[in-house]
């Protein structure tokens, strides 16, 4: 097996873990060299799903202490998270997804070396084939995208929830999630750092440190260094901050289900985010779960425009001086309502409604 078909193969077991569809080529194959020597690559090719200790030595030739210094190093780099089950207690090792998963944890750790900003740069250029490769086969790969499920948790703004109290579900409250995490862990936003590699420095915010890692997996990150571990209280400041700045709150889950308990947390913005900015750059569409929905009241808006400028998602337009929000297309954060300085915004749970927004079209 030659070299590039091997980085080949271990990239698409990496895909096959979860994530989004994004073609393999040279410069995915290039950024896959960058992270493995070729003896991690080996191992890895046979890696394939979720395995207990015990399950890894029919797959590969290393044991004893080889073994457990392969597992150590490709947990380190996050190609494989390791976390205690909990109904057997004992380690599972999967490989991270590609993309979010491995991606983000190439950078989370905030470095600014020479390796940093020639991996900033592939995946700016890996970036930039997915929106060639969407662009080109338009119509059959949003076709694709719209049978994945929602990618992200839209957390709307805590203080615009007034649900009764016997009908509020914890999932609709940052507080709640961050209260029930067993530890909480603050990493530096990819998204954000990746930018400032990029020099393209971030339009919204100058606050690198407000991602979240929750429970299970924050205790793995927190051990491999990719974060720190935080008080609830510390979090619920910094991500009040991040809504004061107009950013989103959105909630991952483990293989992106839903049911499942939260990972963490990530403030998102227009500019910088993965989510939103490969769907503005018409790579993918936007897939995100939300409950709520915002509503100008036309009497009361003035037609300032601070909700057009916050909006994430571009759901809002001017039109004749009023605001117009583009209900397919409100993510349901309340962002919107939080900053407008007219109060001109209702926020109106929908229940739970899945958003799905073909990437841009470009004129090519």
């Amino acid at each position: 097996m030659s070299e590039k078909e091997l980085y080949r193969k271990i990239t698409q077991n990496f895909l096959n873990a979860g994530g989004m569809p994004i073609p393999i080529s040279d410069t995915v194959i290039e950024i896959m060299k960058m992270m493995f020597t070729e003896e991690q690559a080996r191992f890895l090719l046979n890696f394939k799903k979720s395995y207990r200790l015990e399950e890894i030595y029919p797959i590969t030739d290393l044991e004893g202490e080889a073994l457990d210094r392969m597992l150590k190093e490709l947990m380190h780099i996050g190609a494989i998270i390791g976390i205690k089950s909990r109904s057997a207690g004992v380690i599972v090792y999967r490989l991270a997804p590609f993309f979010p998963g491995m991606l983000e944890f190439t950078l989370m750790r905030g470095e600014f070396g020479e390796k940093q900003k020639k991996l900033a740069q592939l995946w700016e250029d890996g970036f930039n084939e997915m929106v060639d490769m969407t662009q080109k086969n338009y119509n059959s790969i949003v076709k694709v995208y719209s049978k994945l499920p929602a990618l992200d948790r839209v957390v709307p703004v805590e203080e615009l929830v007034e649900v009764p109290e016997e009908v509020i579900l914890p999932f609709e409250e940052i507080s709640k999630i961050v209260d029930k995490a067993e530890v909480v862990g603050l990493a530096t936003c990819y998204c954000r750092h990746r930018k400032d590699l990029l020099g393209d420095p971030c339009k919204v915010t100058d606050d690198r440190k407000n991602c979240f890692a929750l429970g299970r997996s924050a205790k793995f990150l927190i051990e491999q260094d990719f974060a720190e571990e935080i008080s609830k209280e510390e979090a619920l400041k910094i991500l009040k901050s991040a809504e004061d700045q107009g950013l989103v709150h959105k909630a991952f889950h483990t293989r992106f289900d839903l049911t499942r308990e939260e990972d963490g947390i990530c403030s998102c913005c227009k500019c910088c985010c993965g989510t939103f900015e490969i769907h503005h750059r018409g790579a993918a569409p936007m897939l995100s779960m939300t409950s709520y929905i915002a509503k100008i009241r036309t009497d009361d808006c003035i037609g300032c425009g601070t909700c057009v400028e916050n909006c994430n998602a571009l759901a809002i337009e001017l039109e004749d001086d009023i605001a117009v929000i583009d209900k397919d297309v409100c993510i349901g954060c309340g962002v919107c309502v939080h900053l407008c300085p007219e109060n001109a915004i209702d926020f109106e749970r929908t229940g739970p409604r899945k958003v799905m927004v073909p990437p841009v079209r470009l004129n090519r």
